[in-house]
């Protein structure tokens, strides 16, 4: 008997079997981790190599009328990271909680730039941008928060940029647990926590769909 004639007999019968081998996380599962984090281990130590490869999806993601206006300024422990934290604010919708709390502040950065400022071109790249960045750093086991409410002037004066600073990217190895809620349409959209769990309610499907 030939060899593989049963398995080649099977195939002409059945047709030939098909293995789909799962390669990586689906884009779901990134999706689902992707959550906005303030608190961090400060025993792992994002290094200025691992920032690069999270700004590096900007070399291939969409850019409107393919400007590329985005600059990055990539702040380490050691380059800078206490000047970032002075000059930002996290955890706005729970301040009585003092977010992030004591030594598990975040200290590697991504300092988004645009060489044209705030148009509404450079603001859909920026969306673009900082969604891809967490998606990556997520992939690569990361975890990180995009900040908007920072010192812009004080921000540009620390570390010399040459364009205005439109976003903050925190990243690091976060500590925190996180639950996705399901809410409908005029319910309260606002984060919470309890009992060390951080809450996020979203909308239904049903509900977005117009």
């Amino acid at each position: 008997m030939a060899d593989n004639y049963l398995e080649k007999r099977y195939d002409e019968v059945f047709g030939k079997k098909t293995v789909t081998k799962k390669v990586g996380h689906t884009l779901d599962e990134l999706l689902t981790r992707n959550r906005s984090t303030r608190g961090y281990k400060k025993e792992f130590v994002v290094s200025e190599e691992l920032l690069k490869q999270i700004v590096s999806v900007n070399t291939k993601i969409g850019s409107g009328c393919n400007r590329q206006v985005l600059r990055f300024k990539l702040v380490t422990r050691d380059t800078g990271a206490d000047k970032v934290l002075e000059n930002i604010k996290m955890g706005a919708a729970l301040p009585e909680l003092h977010l992030p709390f004591p030594g598990t502040e975040p200290e590697a950065f991504i300092i988004v730039c645009s060489v044209a400022g705030d148009d509404k071109l450079a603001l859909i790249d920026l969306g673009m941008s900082l969604q891809t960045m967490s998606l990556r750093a997520v992939e690569m086991g990361l975890n990180t928060l995009i900040v908007g409410a920072f010192n812009k002037v004080k921000i540009r004066e620390a570390f010399s940029l040459p364009y205005e600073p439109v976003a903050i990217l925190c990243v690091g190895k976060g500590n925190e647990k996180f639950e996705l809620v399901p809410i409908h349409e005029g319910e309260s959209h606002a984060y919470y926590r309890n009992n060390g769990i951080h809450y996020v309610p979203k909308v239904v499907l049903d509900d977005i769909i117009l």
